[in-house]
């Protein structure tokens, strides 16, 4: 998987929207996902980035998650002044199950002649092919991928169940942070810091709602 493969290949025309989607909990969102969306948005010449955050995720039933209007919130408040950062509703607005195949429906009708890229970390791309109809999701947009240490997808074996997968891939070069939201709640329950992992607003949203205690 090149740097420079098929997610940036051929020319868009003039007027295409180039435009990062992001998705995920955000229970909280962290440095980590800032610095994904923004060095996809720089390496992939997007336009701009769309934060999604999950409804109900199929694969995160064990444990409870903290309202939409929350997590809304707190990813309205990571964002900050970036002008390029964008946040939907999209998801947390539908009835479920929440899958990403969905999503991204439902994002490619309201951006009508859009170009979509996923942004996404190199662990999901070695779990991609147990996700809900992975063929669908490259068809609706490109992957850019920050590899993480450990991980390691196995393209070739991916390739069998998603013919264009190769072709719709793109490796970001970013540096890698290892910041787990099941961390910094836990940090936050044991009562830890969690400055210098989130945002200052996130970090004061979440003390002054007293999320995560129990």
């Amino acid at each position: 998987m090149s740097k420079t493969d098929g997610a940036q290949a051929g020319e868009d025309a003039p007027d295409t929207e180039r435009l990062g989607v992001i998705g995920g909990t955000f229970d909280p969102p962290h440095y980590g996902h800032l610095v994904l969306a923004d060095n996809g948005r720089v390496q992939l010449n997007l336009d701009a980035v769309i934060f999604v955050p999950a409804g109900i995720p199929p694969h995160k039933p064990e444990r409870p998650i903290s309202p939409a209007s929350h997590r809304l919130a707190m990813v309205e408040a990571a964002m900050g002044d970036n002008a390029a950062f964008r946040l939907s509703r999209v998801d947390v607005d539908r009835p479920g199950p929440h899958y990403t195949v969905d999503m991204l429906a439902l994002l490619a009708e309201g951006y009508p002649g859009s170009k979509l890229f996923f942004l996404i970390g190199g662990d999901s791309l070695a779990e991609f092919g147990s996700w809900r109809d992975p063929a669908g999701i490259v068809e609706l947009a490109h992957l850019g991928v920050m590899e993480r240490p450990g991980w390691e997808a196995d393209v070739d074996g991916l390739e069998e169940r998603v013919p264009q997968i190769r072709e719709r891939l793109a490796r970001l070069d970013a540096p890698y942070l290892e910041i787990s939201g099941t961390d910094l709640r836990r940090r936050v329950r044991e009562e830890l810091p969690i400055r210098y992992l989130v945002p200052p607003a996130v970090r004061r949203y979440v003390l002054e709602h007293r999320l995560y205690r129990s």
